[in-house]
């Protein structure tokens, strides 16, 4: 009976602590704002501004090196905004070099390491477009074995329902997390913020949450509407931090679960 007693008393301390530990933890949420070094609207809102986002950067570009360098000399996070082919689009939107599915498996390694080797300071990827060629197993196999390879995050934009990126990256022991809500998919300051809050329900719904903005087209009017968010995720408590703070917490709560 003793032995029952302390074998409940332990359960109990566990399941307490287990608890107490989810109630303090703090809720995060990354800002992902693609297509730096294409797009120039906006740029400079983000990278002068203070809110911490994570750059993703387009490899091959004139500017791809100078908003790289930019956004570090600005203490925000970079990765690589890996273009690949979508089931609709112009090709002129992908950018030199793009992932398409008629390339060779050695031609797509060629293409992801010269893309991470553009993009300075790079410490995740996530897919330009990509409708098509997130279905193709091959393709992104490819892919998340050279992510690991070179110890990157790997961020699934969400533009197709039947991507293969988070089963392989889970089979591979890949750190990947999909993105939850477009900020920008409507180009207006009101949409952007409805969009902000949102992310913010989702992250206190599940202690985290990922969001897509873009600089470019919408840039300006992303930037004002998440701006102009700020002090609401403020009053929740809500953090807006690096992706790869919130991936290192995944991480943790999956393996290390009462630390």
């Amino acid at each position: 009976m003793k032995k029952i007693a302390v074998l409940l008393i332990l359960c109990s301390f566990f399941a307490s602590s287990a608890s107490a530990e989810t109630q303090q933890e703090e809720r995060k949420a990354a800002i992902i704002i693609d297509d730096f070094g294409g797009g120039i609207g906006g740029v400079k809102d983000f990278l002068e501004g203070d809110i911490p986002i994570t750059a993703a950067v387009m490899p091959f570009t004139d500017q791809t090196a100078q908003h790289a360098e930019w956004a570090h000399e600005n203490g925000f996070e970079i990765m690589v905004h890996l273009p690949m082919e979508p089931k609709r689009g112009k090709k002129s939107w992908l950018g030199p070099k793009p992932i398409t599915t008629n390339l060779s498996a050695e031609e797509v390694r060629k293409r992801v390491n010269e893309a991470i080797d553009s993009v300075p300071y790079a410490k995740g990827l996530n897919n330009h477009m990509g409708s098509r060629a997130v279905e193709d197993e091959g393709i992104v196999r490819e892919i998340v074995k050279i992510a690991k390879e070179r110890k990157l995050y790997i961020v699934d934009s969400g533009t197709s329902p039947e991507s293969k990126f988070p089963i392989i990256a889970k089979e591979l022991g890949v750190p990947l997390i999909k993105r939850d809500v477009f900020l920008d998919d409507v180009s207006s300051v009101s949409h952007v913020r409805r969009q902000m809050k949102k992310l913010a329900l989702i992250t206190e719904q599940q202690g985290r949450g990922i969001a897509i903005g873009h600089v470019g087209v919408t840039g300006k009017v992303c930037s004002a509407g998440i701006l102009q968010e700020k002090g609401y995720f403020e009053e929740k408590g809500i953090r807006i931090a690096p992706v790869s703070e919130i991936i290192s917490s995944e991480i943790r709560k999956e393996y290390y679960p009462f630390y």
